[in-house]
């Protein structure tokens, strides 16, 4: 798992800073992007855990998405272990 702080805006939009007048352009929201690899048998348990921790009690907008992706492949530099044994 990589845990990365990040700035950015999806349907809350970010919102617009104005000093004196004058636009000073988009300010991102803060936000943690979380990068996590897992072997299909954890990924439902894993998507649940997700779902369980981020979301809010009445479910607003901000709460994350969460992005499922194939792995190619994955290699361990170490050792070369490749596929499920690297993960």
């Amino acid at each position: 798992m990589t845990v990365t702080e990040v700035q950015g805006y999806g349907r809350q939009r970010g919102y617009l800073d104005e000093i004196l007048g004058v636009d000073k352009g988009i300010r991102f929201v803060r936000k943690v992007k979380l990068e996590i690899a897992v072997n299909d048998e954890f990924l439902e348990p894993t998507i649940n855990t997700i779902l369980k921790v981020a979301r809010t009690e009445s479910g607003r907008i901000g709460d994350g998405k969460i992005f499922v992706l194939p792995l190619e492949d994955v290699i361990r530099i170490r050792t070369g272990e490749r596929g499920r044994e690297a993960i």
